[in-house]
């Protein structure tokens, strides 16, 4: 059964950007750092990583993760190679996409753009990335069936905390799987219902 699991990278201390965000920075400050178990040669974490991406089947990210990641992404998506669909949750689409792109651009809320992902992803899992408020929205929402990390061995001190605004209820976890790497922990928890 397809599964929604919100992934993200976060610094040891709980934060998903460093301080001094800006356009070229959109991760902050040496925010970067939480993606260097990706694009390093950590092969612990580069394994892991392509065995859980087998069962993804679609994205969905923010507007604002859309917009500060999209002159990395192009119109591949971040994705890559694989295109796999990029559903973007937003207001409003924007007025110019990348030609021949993998994004759909959802504007009827969470539920909307979860049940496009979904159909998209052809039975395979949906992928939630892309900041903290998304993360608190749809855990919030109840929509949430499983969350990755990817703890990363730095403390930023300042920045977007990950769980920072949820609201006042309680949410149990289930660890399903714990993957020690050099530059990452990799932690996948069952979201309890």
């Amino acid at each position: 059964m397809s599964k929604t699991v919100f992934d993200i990278s976060m610094s040891l201390d709980g934060y998903v950007t460093a301080a001094e965000r800006r356009p070229d920075q959109p991760l902050g400050r040496n925010g970067e750092q939480l993606h260097q178990w990706l694009l390093g040669d950590d092969k612990t974490s580069l394994d892991y990583f392509a065995r859980v991406s087998q069962a993804n089947g679609a994205v969905i990210t923010g507007r604002v993760n859309y917009e500060d990641s999209l002159p990395w992404w192009g119109p591949d998506g971040p994705t890559g190679e694989l295109r796999l669909p990029v559903v973007v949750v937003t207001h409003s689409a924007p007025a110019a996409v990348p030609e021949g792109g993998v994004y759909q651009f959802v504007t009827d809320g969470l539920e909307a753009a979860l049940k496009v992902a979904h159909g998209a992803a052809n039975g395979r899992d949906v992928t939630v990335m892309g900041g903290a408020r998304l993360a608190q929205s749809f855990l919030a929402a109840d929509l949430i069936d499983e969350i990755s990390l990817h703890i990363v061995p730095v403390l930023f001190g300042q920045g977007t905390r990950l769980f920072d605004g949820l609201p006042d209820r309680h949410w149990e976890l289930e660890l399903i799987e714990t993957v020690p790497a050099a530059r990452a922990v990799h932690v996948r928890y069952a979201v309890r219902r």
